[in-house]
């Protein structure tokens, strides 16, 4: 099987290095408009050789979109414009709602399987690539009943062979979903990094005082505007819904804070500690 996999940063990179020893693979085909970045893919033997779009695509069994989601919505009308009934065209972006929307009437809509992996990290590029990023991690699958048979199979087991477990969802249950347990988290990060960005700029050596909560809760400021800003304009109404929520959290932590109110505050973080339930 001829995997190729359009856009080698960190999720297309790392899928490559997955499916690398894989016997059902015989050979890695890339597509990266960076042409440093398309070096590197190659010096780092992630894919076996880099091509122009069209030619990719005609080589290919399977094409893998793992580009920004604005880029994933240019593209795969075009892709699917010129596969064939074999092949199986597979997207890892992290919204849903709006591509599936883009060609439900393509006449090659079945050969399409929507899915969005649900891993990562804040670096980005062929070097960020690792083998193992979505070990155990899970993959959400959307809209599967309008995708041929076939090309549910091939997708299912190229995630078998990353190490993904799967769940399935409608692409509105997912955008809502994603809004809050992904979306949300890294605006949460980006706010709290310009905050105290301004606090740096008084004067105050912030940072350099931080421990490890600070680190691991800004990490995701770091992570690419190029991949997240088409991810919030993508799925602006569910975010603002979410950012509301957290707004109106955040809006009593000041309020019992103003007030002094201990007993509010208990309350609040004893109930916020009841996510350990749901992980």
């Amino acid at each position: 099987m001829t995997v190729t996999i359009i856009g080698l940063g960190l999720i297309g990179g790392s899928f490559a290095r997955d499916l690398r020893d894989s016997p059902s693979i015989t050979e890695l085909v890339g597509v990266e408009i960076n042409l440093e970045h398309a070096r590197q893919a190659l010096e780092l033997k992630l894919v076996d050789r880099v091509l122009p779009l069209e030619q990719a695509i005609q080589a290919a069994d399977v094409v893998v979109l793992a580009v920004p989601v604005n880029t994933i919505d240019r593209l795969l009308p075009q892709i699917l414009d010129q596969i064939t009934s074999t092949q199986t065209v597979i997207d890892l972006g992290s919204t849903k709602q709006q591509m599936i929307e883009n060609v439900k009437n393509h006449p090659n809509r079945g050969r399409y399987v929507a899915a969005h992996p649900m891993a990562g990290t804040e670096n980005s590029g062929p070097a960020a690539s690792f083998k193992g990023l979505f070990k155990n991690k899970t993959v959400l699958l959307c809209d599967l009943n309008h995708s041929a048979p076939d090309a549910c199979k091939t997708a299912l087991e190229l995630f078998h062979i990353a190490g993904l477990k799967f769940e399935f969802m409608d692409p509105l249950q997912h955008d809502r979903h994603a809004a809050y347990v992904s979306h949300l988290s890294h605006i949460v990060a980006y706010a709290l990094s310009l905050a105290v960005q301004n606090e740096e700029k008084a004067g105050y050596a912030v940072p350099r005082l931080a421990g490890g909560g600070f680190a691991s809760t800004v990490r995701l400021a770091m992570s690419s505007s190029d991949s997240w800003v088409p991810i919030f304009t993508q799925n602006r109404e569910n975010i603002l819904t979410a950012v509301c929520a957290l707004s109106e959290k955040l809006t009593e932590f000041k309020l019992a804070l103003e007030t002094n109110n201990e007993a509010k505050l208990r309350e609040l973080i004893d109930h916020a500690n009841k996510i350990r339930e749901l992980l």
